[in-house]
This record gives C-alpha cells, structure tokens and sequence, in this order.
C-alpha cells in the first residue's frame, strides 16, 4: 500500500513513518540489545463513526501482570513468523479476531526496547480500510476493546502526566477505562502524534498517580 492510496489524514504518517528514530520515541532507552526477543504491534488506524481512530485493548483485570492496562494488539514473535508484520498480523487474531486479510499495512517504526520483559518491539503501522465488528478471542487476556477516536485521544482535557510508584513520570491519556493509557504504548502515541502535528497543547505539570487493579 503506497502514500498515495491512503486516506488524506494519514498520508502524513507513511511519509513520516520511514524517517522516525528510536531515540525521538524511546529517549530512555532506544535500542534494543542483541539478547532480546523480537516482538511487534500493530498500530492500526481507521476511520470511524467519529473520525479517524485507533484500535487499542484493554487487558484483562485477571491477569498477573499488566492487569488493565492499555496497549495495541501484538506479541512476542513466534518461530513461524515471516517478520515483524506477520506477527503483529497474527496476534491481532488471536487476540481480538482482526482478519488480516481487511487491513493494509504500510509502515513499520525502528524496533524499540521494553526492559522489563526485554522484548525488541516491533511498531506495525497498518489502515483498516474494511472495518469489522472485534470481540476479545482469549477473554482471560484481553478484557475489552477501545476503537478510539484521535480526536479524543489529542484532546488536552485528556491528557496529564502519569507518576509510578517507582518515581517514573511519563505521558498519561484518560480513555474511559480504570488504568490510564501510559507506559510503553501513551509514550509511542505521544511522541508520535507530536512529530506529526497532531498534538494539541497540554499541561503536563498535571500529575495523576497509576492505580492498581483489584482483581
């Protein structure tokens, strides 16, 4: 899928997406190192009733880590994966059902570093032309589905900054949901979205602790 064939609003992000650093989107830690397991998501985008949107999920409350939280769809590389692509392909299936065969990918981000789990995550960009209706396929994964409007996403009422009990301090976005969007995937859209003129400003002096979920 080419520049050209995409919607206007999006035309920006191919032409961007193959000049985007790991350090303009992971300033802490930018690269990945060679111990670490390859991994992607797909940043998939559409346009929706309310405008152009973002397909997120929200994880299960159940689950041991990451309970709650918001992220895209994706996962560790398997054996039989041709790329990047396949996997962020793939695990949008199993996770929410998304059949490949309705979205057109046209972009990748540099591999990012997750130290945590040590994963070298892999940024899939992708425009779901055929839009479905999605259910989570594993429910003791994935808890529900956010088909998030832009619009909402950028606007500054929803935006703040997110302190973890360590002491980090990172981009935060309220999207309805009892764990804000941060970390990993708020940090990725922010410094993104910035890049490509999509932010509007916002006070990031504004400061909201990360809350924990009770199974």
């Amino acid at each position: 899928m080419t520049g050209d064939s995409l919607p206007e609003w999006l035309q920006p992000l191919a032409e961007l997406a193959g000049s985007v650093e790991a350090e303009q989107l992971a300033p802490t830690f930018p690269h990945p190192p060679d111990s670490a397991r390859p991994a992607a998501v797909l940043m998939l985008f559409a346009d929706g009733d309310s405008g152009p949107e973002l397909l997120l999920t929200e994880r299960a409350a159940t689950l041991r880590n990451h309970a709650g939280q918001i992220s895209f769809p994706g996962g560790a590389s398997d054996p039989g994966d041709a790329d990047a692509v396949a996997t962020a392909l793939r695990e949008a299936n199993e996770e929410v059902g998304l059949d490949p065969a309705t979205v057109e990918v046209f972009g990748q981000l540099p591999p990012l570093w997750v130290p945590p789990s040590n994963f070298a995550v892999t940024p899939v960009l992708a425009y779901w032309r055929e839009p479905q209706q999605l259910h989570p396929v594993d429910t003791a994964e994935v808890g529900a589905i956010i088909h998030l409007p832009i619009q909402r996403l950028m606007d500054p009422a929803n935006r703040f900054s997110v302190i973890h009990p360590s002491g980090w301090k990172g981009p935060g976005f309220d999207v309805g949901s009892e764990v804000p969007l941060w970390g990993f995937t708020g940090g990725i859209i922010s410094r993104l979205f910035e890049r490509l003129g999509w932010e509007q400003p916002w006070d990031d002096t504004v400061t909201r602790p990360l809350p924990e979920i009770t199974p």
